[in-house]
């Protein structure tokens, strides 16, 4: 039965719990799922930590791939900056500092469950394990392997919504096709309606494992005292989203919360960058980041709501796979600001999507089936040459009245300051990050080994793991 006393004793005992909670050292995840946009947030798990905490509308990944935005996650630089890391499938040079590392050596446990940085070579370089972390089967299993009250630090990285997808998964999951809402960049059909149904039937077994390692934690009690950052590398696998520099390839969700710090229940339309959750995870923890760094922490926005007064956050490309002779890529820079998309494309002669017939930089899947079948249907062509034709040397999108990115304004004359402005500053920025691509040695990208398999068929150099000669420095 409660007394009175009992129930005096419990009330004054919350606010100390919460107050112990709130002087540890917090424990940190990122539960990133695998080629997601922005537009395709919603779900038990991801609506879950931004009710509890932020949702941040204007989160950009530093690179539309896969290994080269991990990188940047991993590291709090953009993947210019990163090396052989900085592009897709090669390798992960063991002294780039990483904030997991940062954290084990300042007492964290560290784990990872799932993808992690990559694809990459890490063991040829020296790392033990994955530069996210030791691979742990699942959450469960990492909580039971660490020490008594150690905090820790947890990576999982999600399979989902990574192509293949099982066809029909979608209707079978109980999606209504005329329900599903088809981006602007790709054509309505059933056809496409059925592949984008299938990409959200992947993404709720993302959502069901997010929600899972909340309800973990809760019943842990170290939900209050975690940091948890739900999130993806880059945006969907269709035409004109990932690997493209396009608003629907860099463009992604993000919420974070952390209840013993964190006001739950708001919004945040700052721009940030996916490079700065390292530091982030750095600030919470009280360890100090790597000098330099270009990326920020999210810390004084989060738990003071301090605006970022960003004007501006950076995205590139280089390599993803391998689709074109001589295993080149396509040098690509970005600067997102809340209105505009200016990005530079330093190869113009080349194909974005890959050569032809291939078109390999977009995964294989029926909506790039039959895209490439319908290519001259009427309505079809514009949309076809959006996303695999070649791109002018300088591109301008207004994202907010043209998110599809199918309204190339460079030549406008009504935008021809803001363009002179956007080529200046992005200049000045690559150049302060020493970005190869303008200085000395800008083809140094394209010696960079491919640990994947290659396609010798494309003509060229192709040899798997080692460095192009032509494009070494001399």
């Amino acid at each position: 039965m409660l007394t009175r006393r009992t129930l005096l004793s419990s009330a004054l005992a919350a606010p100390a719990l919460l107050r112990s909670q709130a002087a540890r050292r917090p424990n940190l995840i990122i539960a990133i799922s695998d080629d997601q946009s922005f537009a395709h947030a919603a779900g038990p798990g991801f609506d879950r930590v931004a009710q509890t905490g932020v949702r941040f509308t204007q989160a950009i990944c530093a690179s539309p791939g896969c290994a080269p935005s991990r990188a940047a996650i991993l590291t709090g630089k953009y993947p210019w900056q990163l090396e052989e890391a900085g592009t897709h499938a090669s390798l992960f040079p063991r002294k780039l500092a990483v904030y997991p590392e940062l954290l084990e050596k300042a007492g964290y446990a560290v784990g990872l469950t799932g993808k992690g940085a990559g694809p990459c070579n890490f063991k040829d370089t020296g790392w033990p394990h994955n530069p996210a972390g030791a691979a742990a089967p699942d959450f469960d299993s990492f909580l039971k392997t660490r020490a008594k009250d150690q905090p820790f630090c947890y990576w999982y990285g999600a399979k989902e919504p990574h192509r293949p997808y099982a066809p029909g998964a979608g209707v079978r999951a109980g999606k209504n096709l005329a329900d599903i809402v088809v981006p602007p960049f790709l054509p309505d059909n059933d056809a496409v309606r059925s592949d984008l149904a299938d990409y959200h039937a992947a993404i709720d077994a993302y959502q069901r494992q997010l929600a899972a390692i909340l309800d973990t934690l809760e019943r842990a009690g170290e939900l209050e005292n975690t940091l948890v950052v739900a999130t993806s590398d880059n945006g969907m696998s269709f035409p004109g989203a990932k690997a493209q520099m396009r608003e629907y390839g860099i463009h992604v969700p993000l919420a974070i919360q952390w209840p013993a710090r964190v006001k739950g229940g708001r919004t945040c339309d700052e721009l940030v960058s996916l490079a700065d959750l390292a530091p982030t995870f750095l600030d919470a923890a009280g360890v100090a980041p790597p000098p330099d760094l270009p990326a920020k922490s999210l810390l004084p926005c989060l738990t003071a709501a301090k605006p970022l007064n960003r004007p501006y956050v950076l995205s590139g490309r280089e390599r993803h796979s391998h689709a074109r002779a001589d295993l080149l890529g396509y040098p690509a820079r970005a600067m997102r600001t809340r209105q505009y998309l200016y990005v530079r494309n330093f190869a113009p002669a080349r194909w974005p999507a890959g050569d032809a017939p291939g078109y390999f930089d977009i995964d294989a899947g029926p909506t790039k089936a039959w895209m490439i079948a319908h290519r001259n249907d009427a309505g079809v062509q514009p949309l076809f040459d959006a996303a695999f034709a070649r791109h002018t040397a300088e591109e301008l999108f207004d994202i907010q009245k043209d998110p599809g990115c199918l309204t190339n304004l460079n030549s406008s004359p009504l935008h021809r300051n803001l363009m002179r402005e956007f080529r200046r500053t992005l200049d000045t920025q690559l150049r302060a990050q020493g970005d190869p691509r303008l200085g000395a040695d800008p083809n140094i990208w394209e010696s960079y080994p491919r640990h994947s398999p290659t396609r010798p068929e494309l003509g060229g150099f192709s040899t798997a793991g080692a460095y192009n000669p032509a494009y070494q420095k001399k």
